[in-house]
């Protein structure tokens, strides 16, 4: 039996795609394709299916039902070279395999991240995990050179703990989240949507955003049929809860949304009459404007 192998995702093995300051992304291999998921697909359905829906129709319908083991049957490997504290974020994600680089085997490299002029944002007031409008210029430019600063004073007080002796895998406490690691990262199809799912987005650290951003395109060549399900059917859809549904109900019925959540229970105010901006109401009303094609 032959391996099977899709030419435009071959000739992306080994290209490192360069992210932020000194980041990659590389493909380093594949198993699996389209094909593979319709065949562990057909071996539950039976010999029939073929003459029912083709190999695309299949694949979306496996999808659109939730019928997700044959996706797990594509796997593929990266090497990622990412900051620390990206890869905090990432390592989160406990569905795939992971070697990674060993700070006490080996020196870590003068490699750290700088945030870009104007990146620098302020907290933001709805996500308490995530950052709001830019800062100031003269406040960002400050961040940043703290930032310089304290990542070549760390590093430097990391070598000199080095040259005395200290063993790497304490000398490493030294240095910040800024610092550069890598891995090897292995994970089928099914959990790598999972993670695309929650790493593009809008809410998910824009740094995150740009790695699986380009991560979701090395696996769209792999496998683009269900890739193209995938954006379908989870990355783009829009999902109801009961109490979103009775809502939906009550503006198909005339109501206004401000009515339709209260009918449905779905609050829009605060005990003192002051609006929430975050919550089960005003998330409705997010996932309305998105229906509707409002930005």
């Amino acid at each position: 039996m032959r391996r099977p192998a899709v030419p435009a995702a071959d000739a992306l093995i080994g290209v490192k795609r360069p992210l932020l300051s000194h980041g990659f992304v590389v493909l380093v291999d594949y198993m699996g394709d389209d094909a593979a998921v319709v065949q562990a697909a057909r071996v539950s359905y039976g010999a029939g299916t073929r003459t029912v829906r083709d190999d695309r129709g299949l694949i979306r319908y496996l999808l659109r039902h939730g019928h997700t083991t044959p996706f797990e049957m594509v796997e593929l490997k990266f090497l990622i070279r990412l900051p620390i504290y990206i890869a905090r974020q990432w390592i989160r994600h406990r569905t795939a395999s992971v070697n990674e680089y060993s700070a006490r085997y080996s020196i870590v490299p003068d490699e750290y991240e700088l945030p870009a002029p104007g990146e620098v944002h302020r907290q933001s007031a709805r996500n308490r995990q995530g950052r709001g409008e830019p800062l100031d210029l003269a406040v960002g430019e400050s961040f940043r050179a703290d930032v310089d600063r304290i990542s070549q004073e760390a590093y430097q007080a990391y070598q000199r703990a080095l040259s005395q002796g200290v063993a790497r895998e304490t000398a490493r406490m030294l240095l910040p989240v800024s610092f550069y690691t890598q891995w090897y990262w292995k994970v089928n199809l099914h959990n790598l949507f999972h993670f695309l799912s929650l790493r593009l987005d809008p809410h998910a650290q824009e740094e995150i955003r740009r790695y699986a951003a380009v991560v979701a395109e090395l696996a769209r060549t792999v496998a683009p049929t269900c890739f193209e399900a995938f954006e379908e059917f989870q990355l783009t859809a829009v999902h109801f809860s009961a109490r979103e549904l009775r809502a939906i109900r009550a503006l198909l019925e005339g109501q206004d949304p401000t009515a339709a959540c209260g009918a449905a229970g779905l609050a829009l105010l605060r005990e003192d009459g002051t609006p929430l901006r975050t919550g089960e109401g005003p998330e409705f009303l997010e996932k309305l404007s998105r229906v509707r094609g409002v930005p």
